[in-house]
């Protein structure tokens, strides 16, 4: 599993994941993607585009990632998944926790909107 990332000029964090979201994949990232994602309040797009496969165990760091992040104000979005990760977040219904798009421009504006929890 590889993961690269880069801070874009406007506060907005782009995370590229490629490869398997397995066991032993989300093993390699998830001290690395949590301390990109979840340590600090951020707005942060997750590029999925390359993932070929996502097991529980990475939809758990997706997840914790995203309330870490709805805790202090900040937003994950999940950007351009494979229609096979896309049915897996779909029939987990993650995708009614985080959102999901395949736009980046698209990504960039939903990652700033913060929706206000009391109203």
């Amino acid at each position: 599993m590889d993961l690269t990332y880069e801070d874009l000029e406007d506060g907005v964090r782009r995370v590229n994941l490629a490869g398997r979201m397995d066991v032993e994949g989300s093993r390699e990232i998830d001290l690395k993607f949590t301390s990109l994602t979840a340590s600090r309040q951020a707005f942060v797009i997750v590029d999925l585009s390359l993932v070929d496969f996502l097991s529980s165990l990475g939809l758990g760091t997706l997840v914790r990632s995203a309330k870490a992040q709805m805790s202090r104000q900040g937003k994950l979005v999940l950007l351009s998944p494979q229609a096979h990760v896309a049915k897996v977040l779909e029939m987990t219904q993650v995708d009614r926790i985080l959102p999901v798009v395949y736009d980046f421009e698209e990504a960039r504006r939903a990652v700033r909107r913060v929706e206000n929890p009391s109203g």
